[in-house]
C-alpha cells in the first residue's frame, strides 16, 4: 500500500536569471526540467519591490516560447539578430532572499552548493558560494553615500560558511516533529482537506487535489520554526506573494554525516546543529537572555541514525536523540573595555519572579515536552566570586518556577563543577559525565519509528526495562531534553553533550537491533567515529561563536591527549583573545544587519554610529507591552494539557494551521523521493557520489591487518586504526615525528597544568586549513636521510599481512598433489594441440580455428545471451524492489516455522 502522507519536494531546484532593461525574469524548475515556474522582478522602481508570480507551471517548449517572445519584444529595432533583447545573467540553485539598505533592493542567489547528508532520500546542501545582484536599473538608481559600506557589512557574514538547506526535509525540526507529522491519521488529513474547501482557508491548496480515493498520497509541508531559521527575515517581502516553493529556508550551525558499516550494513550516523537566529553574536557581547526568553549560543543539537539499506520514512528504520546548549537564562553580561581575559560577570537586571527564565523554559516545554533537565558545568567553589554568580541566581529562578508545576513535570537542576573534578587526579571526569548521561536518556528517552524488536522481548536488558521517554503503536518519542550550558557554552559543554549523545547512540543501535546490549566502549570504531563527528561539531560551533576552535577536547578529559597538545591550547586561546578583542564588535553588526535586528533608515542613526545594540535586542525598552505575563501561571495555555508529549507536536487544529497539505497521484514528482534521490535522468559518476566520498568507518577506523575483527563495536589498541581521529588538519607530518620521539617524550602535562591554560572556553581559527578535509587520510612527508628508519618500521611479516607464513618449506605430500596437477595440465595442453591439428586437416582454407570458451553461443563483447532464472529468484527479486517502496508482503506460514526454529536453537 502506499504511504499515508509524504513531505512534498520542491520544483523549484534549478534557477536562470534572465534580464532585460526593465525586468529580471527568474526561471525556476525541477531537477528534470519537466516543470517550470516564472518570476517576474520590476526593475523600473528605484527603492520599492515588486515581484510577480502567476503561480502557473509551464512545460519546456512553454518557457522557450516565453523566452523567445521576451527577447523578440525587448531588441532595440524590430527584427535586428546582431543584439540580444533578453540576456542570461545568472544560474543558481535557490533564493536566499531580498535585502534593501538605503537604495534599491538586491536579490541574494545561491550559484554554488555541495551535499553534506541525505537522511532518506532528502538530501541537505551546504551554501559554498552566492551572488547579489542589485535589482533596479541604472538609469533610475538614486545613490546614497554610505550604501557601499552596508552592502560590505552585510556581506561580512559569510554564506559559504556553515549555512544549510533541503528542498524537501525541514531542517528547522527535528526528524520526530518530520515523521510525526507524516504519521498523522489518514482520516484527519481528509476531514482538513474537505473543511478546507469549504471553508476556503489558505493554508491547504485546492489545485490539483484528486477525488480518486485511495489512489492518491497526501504531500505534506510544515511551516519552519521560526528561531532557527536565518534568512526569514530576508524572504519577508515576497512570502505572502509567492510561491511556497521559491521559498528556500537556511539554517545556520553544522551538519556532518559519517557512514558505519556492520558487517556491510550501512547506517548512517548524521549531527545536525541549529544556532538560533534569536539574540544571536559573538561571545562576549551576547551574554544571557534577552527580554522574549532567548538565550545568546543557544543550539539545538540533533543525532539521526537510520539504516541507509531501506530508505523510505514509512518501513525504514530511524532514530533520533535532541539536546540543547545555551548562556544562563539571566539578564547578565561581560564587560570587556577593561581587556581582561576573564572579564568580571555582572547581573544588568533584578528579575525576583525570575520573568525571562520563564519566557525560556515555556518555549522548551512547547517544544521538547517534559522533563526539561539542566546540566550546569559552571564552578561551585572560587576564591573571588565570579561563575558561581550565575549558579546562585540560576537555582533561585529553577527553584522559583518549580513551586507552580505539577511534581512530574518540575525543571530537574543537576548541577556539577567540570573544573574542579577535571583538576583532580582522583576523579574520572568521563566517569562520572556517563553516569549522569544515563540518567538523562532515562528520564527522556528517544526517538525511534518502529516498535521494540522481538529479540528485546524474549532477551530483556535492565537498561531498556527503565527507559523514559513515550512509548506509541510505532516506536517511542523522545519526551525533555537536555539542556546543557558552562560560561561560554564551547568545550565543557560540547564533552559533556558528546557523553550523553554517546550514551543515547547506544540505546538506538540497541533499538534497531544492531547491538545485544544498550553499551558502547571507547576505541571502537563506531565511537571513534562519533568522537570525530562531535569534534568538528564543536570546532564549528566554537568559531562562530568564541572566533577559535575547541581548546580542551574529549582526549584531554580523557587525560590521553598528546604532549604537544598543550602548545596548541595556548595558542588557541590567544587566539580566541584577539578575535574577541579585535573583531568580535565588525561580525555583531554583519550579524544584526543580516538578520534584520538593524534596518537602516534615511534620517537616522547608522548601525556604525550606534553606542550599543542593547535597545535593539531588548524591545520592552522602547515600548510597554500592553499585555503582562502572569507571575504564578508562567507557562502557555494548553502546554501542560499534553505534558509529558511537546505541544508543537500535538495534532490538534492551532498545530494544523502550520501544515500545508495537497493530494499527489502517487508516482507524482513532487512526492516521489526514490525520482529525487537517484535521479534517473542524469548521468551519475561514482567518482562523485556522495555515498561513497563519505567518511566509512570500515575505510577510515577499522585496522587494515588481516585478521582483525572487523566489528565497529570492537576496542582497538590506540595503534590499531586506519586514522588518527582528532588529527591536526595542518600538521599531518606530525604522527612520524611522535613516533620517533616516543621513548624520549615527556610525560603529558598534568591536569592542573592543562585547566590552567583556559577553563573559560578556548580555541583558534586555522589559517589555509579549509581546503583540506579533515577526515582525509593523513600523508607522511618525510626527509631523504629517514628513508631507512621509515622502511625498517613500514614493511611487515607475511604473516602479518597475508595470514600464512610464507616462509615454512611445503609438505611432501603438498608438492605430489601440486606436480600431479602440473601433469595434468600439461596432458591438457597436448591434447589440444593435436585436436588442433586435426582441425587444420579438414578447414585448410582457415590459420586457426576459434573455438568459445564460454557457455554463451555469441562470443564477443557485443552479443551475449543473459543466464535464465528461475521462478523463484525472480519472487525474490519483486519483493526486494517492493520492500523497496515500501510494500511488505506477510510473513507465511514457513517463515514463522523457521524463525522459531532459529529461536529455539540458538537461544533455548
Amino acid at each position: 500500500m502506499p504511504a499515508a502522507a509524504a513531505l512534498m519536494i520542491s520544483s523549484v531546484q534549478k534557477l536562470v536569471l534572465y534580464e532585460t532593461r526593465a525586468r529580471y525574469f527568474l526561471v525556476g524548475s525541477n531537477p528534470a526540467e519537466t516543470k517550470y515556474r516564472v518570476l517576474k522582478i520590476d526593475r523600473t522602481e528605484p527603492k520599492d519591490l515588486v515581484v510577480i508570480d502567476d503561480k502557473h507551471v509551464y512545460t519546456q517548449q512553454e518557457v522557450r516560447e516565453l523566452l523567445g517572445r521576451l527577447d523578440l519584444g525587448n531588441r532595440t529595432k524590430i527584427g535586428q539578430k546582431g543584439s540580444s533583447g533578453l540576456s542570461r545573467a545568472v544560474s543558481a540553485f535557490g533564493v536566499v532572499g531580498f535585502v534593501r539598505f538605503l537604495e534599491g533592493y538586491y536579490i541574494v542567489l545561491i550559484t554554488k552548493r555541495r551535499k553534506m547528508a541525505d537522511i532518506g532520500g532528502h538530501a541537505i546542501y551546504k551554501i559554498e558560494d552566492t551572488n547579489m545582484i542589485y535589482i533596479p536599473n541604472d538609469s533610475v538608481r538614486v545613490t546614497h553615500p554610505d550604501e557601499a559600506r552596508y552592502l560590505r557589512i552585510f556581506q561580512n557574514v559569510d554564506l559559504s560558511s556553515n549555512f544549510y538547506f533541503s528542498y524537501s526535509y525541514d531542517l528547522s525540526h527535528s526528524l520526530q516533529y518530520n515523521l510525526t507529522v507524516l504519521r498523522m491519521p489518514l482520516e484527519t488529513l481528509k476531514t482538513e482537506t474537505t473543511q478546507t474547501r469549504q471553508e476556503s482557508f489558505d493554508i491547504f491548496e485546492d489545485e490539483g487535489l484528486s477525488t480518486q480515493g485511495g489512489s492518491g498520497v497526501f504531500g505534506i509541508c510544515s511551516k519552519p520554526y521560526e528561531k532557527y531559521v536565518w534568512n526569514g527575515k530576508l524572504l519577508e517581502a515576497v512570502k505572502n506573494t509567492v510561491h511556497r516553493d521559491w521559498l528556500l529556508y537556511i539554517i545556520h550551525g553544522f551538519c556532518g554525516q559519517s557512514k558505519l558499516l556492520i558487517y556491510g550494513r550501512p547506517i548512517y550516523v548524521t549531527l545536525i546543529a541549529r544556532r538560533s537566529s534569536k539574540f544571536a553574536g559573538t561571545r562576549f557581547l551576547k551574554r544571557g537572555a534577552d527580554c522574549e526568553g532567548d538565550v545568546a549560543n543557544e543550539v539545538e543539537t540533533e543525532q539521526i541514525l537510520y539504516d541507509a539499506s531501506v530508505m523510505s520514512f514509512s518501513v525504514g528504520s530511524y532514530s533520533s536523540y535532541v539536546q540543547v546548549r545555551g548562556s544562563v537564562p539571566l539578564y547578565w553580561s561581560q564587560d570587556i573595555s577593561t581587556m581582561m581575559p576573564k572579564p568580571p560577570i555582572t547581573l544588568d537586571q533584578g528579575d525576583p519572579f525570575a520573568r525571562v527564565a520563564a519566557l525560556h523554559f515555556d518555549q522548551m516545554l512547547q517544544r521538547f515536552g517534559s522533563p526539561i533537565i539542566i546540566l550546569n558545568l559552571v564552578k561551585e567553589r572560587e576564591k573571588r566570586k565570579h561563575e558561581r554568580i550565575l549558579s546562585e541566581e540560576l537555582v533561585a529562578a529553577v527553584t522559583y518556577l518549580n513551586q507552580f508545576l505539577p511534581p512530574e513535570h518540575a525543571i530537574i537542576y543537576i548541577p556539577w563543577d567540570m573544573a574542579k573534578y577535571t583538576k583532580s587526579k582522583l576523579c574520572n571526569v568521563l566517569d562520572r559525565l556517563n553516569v549522569i548521561a544515563e540518567g538523562v536518556v532515562k528520564k527522556t528517552g528517544f526517538f525511534v519509528n518502529r516498535p521494540d524488536s522481538y529479540c528485546s522481548i524474549l532477551r530483556p536488558d535492565e537498561k531498556w526495562n527503565e527507559l523514559g521517554g513515550y512509548v506509541v503503536s510505532t516506536g517511542r518519542l523522545q519526551t525533555g531534553v537536555l539542556r546543557t550550558n558552562c560560561v561560554d557554552c564551547l568545550d565543557r559543554t560540547n564533552t559533556a553533550q558528546f557523553m550523553v549523545g554517546k550514551c543515547a547512540l547506544a540505546y538506538q543501535l540497541y533499538s534497531l537491533g544492531l547491538i545485544d546490549k544498550p553499551n558502547l566502549q571507547f576505541d571502537t570504531d563506531a565511537v571513534r567515529l562519533f568522537e570525530e563527528l562531535y569534534e568538528d561539531h564543536g570546532d564549528t560551533l566554537s568559531l562562530q561563536y568564541g572566533g577559535s576552535q575547541l581548546v580542551h577536547r574529549v582526549k584531554t578529559y580523557r587525560k590521553i591527549a598528546p604532549w604537544t597538545q598543550h602548545s596548541k591550547d595556548i595558542m588557541q586561546t590567544l587566539s580566541r583573545y584577539y578575535s574577541n578583542a579585535f573583531s568580535d564588535a565588525d561580525r555583531q553588526d554583519s550579524i544584526n544587519l543580516f538578520l534584520g535586528v538593524f534596518k537602516p533608515t534615511e534620517g537616522k542613526p547608522h548601525l556604525w554610529e550606534l553606542p550599543t545594540d542593547f535597545y535593539l535586542h531588548h524591545k520592552n525598552t522602547l515600548s510597554l507591552s500592553q499585555t503582562k505575563q502572569s507571575y504564578t501561571y508562567w507557562w502557555t495555555t494548553g502546554v501542560l494539557k499534553h505534558l509529558p508529549l511537546p505541544f508543537d507536536e500535538v495534532a490538534c487544529p492551532e498545530n494544523r494551521r502550520k501544515l500545508t497539505v495537497k493530494k499527489f497521484h502517487k508516482y507524482d514528482e513532487e512526492i516521489d523521493i526514490h525520482n529525487e534521490f537517484f535521479r534517473p535522468y542524469e548521468l551519475s559518476s561514482f567518482d562523485e557520489t556522495f555515498c561513497l566520498a563519505m567518511t566509512n568507518s570500515t575505510r577510515d577506523f577499522m585496522p587494515k591487518n588481516v585478521g582483525i575483527d572487523p566489528s565497529p563495536f570492537t576496542v582497538r589498541k590506540p595503534d590499531e586504526t586506519g586514522k588518527s581521529v582528532l588529527e591536526n588538519k595542518s600538521n599531518r607530518e606530525e604522527t612520524v615525528l611522535q613516533r620517533k620521539t616516543a621513548a624520549s617524550a615527556p610525560p603529558p602535562p598534568s591536569e592542573e597544568a592543562v585547566s590552567s591554560s583556559s577553563e573559560d572556553d578556548s580555541g583558534t581559527d586555522k589559517e589555509d586549513e579549509g581546503a583540506v578535509s579533515q577526515r582525509s587520510t593523513p600523508v607522511k612527508v618525510t626527509d631523504a636521510g629517514d628513508n631507512t628508519k621509515i622502511t625498517e618500521n613500514v614493511v611487515q611479516s607475511t604473516k602479518d599481512v597475508y595470514g600464512v607464513n610464507l616462509s615454512d618449506v611445503p609438505s611432501e605430500e603438498d608438492l605430489t598433489i601440486y606436480t600431479r596437477f602440473v601433469q595434468l595440465g600439461q596432458s591438457q595442453h597436448k591434447q589440444d594441440k593435436s585436436s588442433q591439428q586435426l582441425c587444420s586437416k579438414h578447414h585448410l582454407d582457415r590459420v586457426i580455428n576459434l573455438v568459445p570458451i564460454s557457455a554463451f553461443s555469441q562470443d564477443n563483447i557485443y552479443e551475449v545471451q543473459p543466464p535464465r532464472a528461475d521462478r523463484k529468484s525472480i519472487e525474490i527479486f519483486h519483493a526486494h524492489i517492493q520492500a523497496g517502496r515500501g510494500d511488505m508482503q506477510p510473513l507465511g506460514k514457513d517463515d514463522f516455522l523457521m524463525y522459531r526454529e532459529y529461536i529455539r536453537n540458538r537461544y533455548l
